[in-house]
């Protein structure tokens, strides 16, 4: 099982955020976090020639508020992270974590139910966007 869910976009870098950011809304998450890896890198370590590169951490709270209800300690992988990773001018990855794979080493089985949940929320978000499916 992959630990993420991607697709390859045909479009910019700053249309595939935007473009990611909506289809993660229609499925209930919004956004709590961004860190833009191509300036943090270029601040922290003078690292000039890095592709534009995004991690959102995505929350639904109704979901959120329940996985932290089966157990506790879940917030220790909460948000879900979005990348949004620029490949060229015209090409742009978007992957998402898949919380059934990251989830594997809780044992709970009311929560591994739940992970399914929110991993088809995730996919269906990205299987919305006009791309190819990698």
């Amino acid at each position: 099982m992959k630990y993420y869910i991607e697709k390859l976009l045909d479009t910019d870098f700053e249309s595939a955020v935007l473009s990611a950011k909506e289809a993660l809304q229609k499925e209930g998450f919004g956004i709590l976090s961004e860190i833009d890896i191509h300036k943090k890198f270029r601040e922290k370590l003078g690292v000039k020639r890095y592709n534009q590169y995004r991690i959102m951490g995505a929350c639904n709270p109704a979901l959120a508020y329940d996985a932290l209800e089966l157990e506790n300690k879940i917030g220790t992988m909460l948000p879900c992270n979005v990348i949004v990773r620029e490949i060229s001018a015209e090409k742009t990855e978007i992957a998402a974590i898949n919380p059934l794979a990251s989830m594997q080493a809780v044992e709970n089985g009311e929560l591994k139910n739940f992970a399914k949940l929110v991993t088809l929320k995730l996919e269906k978000a990205i299987a919305s966007l006009e791309g190819t499916k990698l």
